[in-house]
Order: structure tokens, then C-alpha cells, then sequence
């Protein structure tokens, strides 16, 4: 690829703050160092501003994020993060050897496959009173899949000791689960990786409790 990344337009991040798919978008454009702008796409106003024709057009599936950069619009959370590893300077998000490249992608799909997507919001507002039930449900089933995963990867982070795509999913679902109030000492090396996490400014200046569209109420 010959672009000269330079000259292009600042990519452009259409999500919600509360979004944890966002939200690892915001984490791998923090610690990639790329500026960018951000569209707020609320999820609860207006019935929804994920579901109008207008933002149709960007992310078919009518859910956030959806990202312009370099002439495309990317909508998925972890083809956004492998774009900007591929074709941005800064710290690999994805390991340069072959069996930690995999376990990444193993834990991240594990997260963004496995557990995310049965506690986002469309899925919840079907399930109805029992959501928070069914988030707790879900979210422990995960975690403990995960948990024995980690102890055999991690080093300082999930997967060794470089961050990776696998650490940018995992601290928005433990945000999750600990406001769906699901026990996070249970699982301890979830616990030990997220804290870790939370010390390091990508993620802590990119937390939804301070993002252009958080609410008053919500702000750190």
C-alpha cells in the first residue's frame, strides 16, 4: 500500500460512549497515537439514532461504531483495530509471532463473539425484565471460559507482555460486567489484567465516563 497517510483525513468515529465496541475503537486510536473526530450515535434517543436510513448507510447492521477512515467505512470493532495495525506507525496491536497473533485473535473473539453481543442492547431490550438475569448469566458463562484461556497467555497482559488487541477488548467487557454487577474477583487473573489495564492512559482517557457525549450524570 502506497497512501501517504499524512495527507488524509482524520478518521472519523461514529459511536456511543457507553459502547464497548466504541470504546476499543477509541482504546487502538490512543495507543496508536491517531487523532480523530467523533460523531456521537445515541442508542436510547430518538428511539435509537442507530436506526435511522441515514446512519443505515454507514453500518448496515445499525449498530456502532462505524469508522471513515482513508476513503472506507469500516463497522466492525476488530476489523477497525486490524486496519489501523496494519497501516499505522506506533506499537503492534497484534503480535508479530504466529501462535501470540493467534491467541490474541482467540481471546478476542472469545469477547467480541462469545459474551459481548448477548449483553449489547438490541439483544437486552428483547429480553426484557429478566435482562439483567441474562447479562450476569452470559457474562459468567464467558468468564470462565476465559479466565483458564488467560492463565496460560498472560504475561503483565493478556497475552504476554506487550499490549494487544486482546487487552483493548477485554477492559470494555469488564466495564460490562461490573455494571450488570456481575463479580469480577471471581475470576482473578481477569481481575489482576484489568486493573493493570486502567493504570495505562489509552485506556483511561478513552473510559465512557468522560467522552464527548457521556452524560452530566455519568461524568468522572
Amino acid at each position: 500500500m502506497h497512501l501517504s497517510f499524512v495527507f488524509l483525513a482524520k478518521p472519523v468515529l461514529h459511536g456511543y460512549f457507553r459502547s464497548s465496541c466504541s470504546w476499543r475503537v477509541r482504546i487502538a486510536f490512543a495507543l496508536k497515537g491517531i487523532e480523530y473526530d467523533q460523531v456521537p450515535v445515541n442508542l436510547i434517543k430518538d428511539g435509537g439514532q442507530q436506526l435511522t436510513e441515514q446512519y443505515k448507510k454507514l453500518n448496515p447492521m445499525l449498530q456502532v461504531p462505524a469508522v471513515e477512515i482513508d476513503g472506507i467505512t469500516l463497522c466492525q470493532s476488530l476489523a477497525v483495530i486490524q486496519y489501523v495495525d496494519e497501516t499505522r506507525p506506533g506499537p503492534r496491536l497484534l503480535p508479530a509471532d504466529p501462535q501470540k497473533r493467534a491467541q490474541v485473535r482467540m481471546i478476542s473473539d472469545v469477547i467480541a463473539s462469545g459474551i459481548q453481543p448477548l449483553q449489547n442492547l438490541h439483544v437486552l431490550q428483547k429480553i426484557g425484565a429478566e435482562k439483567v438475569q441474562w447479562a450476569q448469566h452470559f457474562i459468567d458463562r464467558g468468564f470462565q471460559a476465559l479466565e483458564p484461556i488467560l492463565k496460560q497467555t498472560a504475561g503483565k497482559y493478556c497475552v504476554g507482555d506487550e499490549i494487544s488487541m486482546a487487552d483493548i477488548c477485554l477492559v470494555p467487557q469488564v466495564y460490562n460486567a461490573e455494571r450488570f454487577k456481575v463479580d469480577v474477583g471471581k475470576y482473578p487473573t481477569i481481575n489482576r489484567l484489568n486493573q493493570t489495564l486502567l493504570e495505562i492512559e489509552a485506556f483511561t482517557v478513552t473510559n465512557p465516563s468522560c467522552q464527548p457525549d457521556t452524560p452530566a450524570d455519568l461524568r468522572a
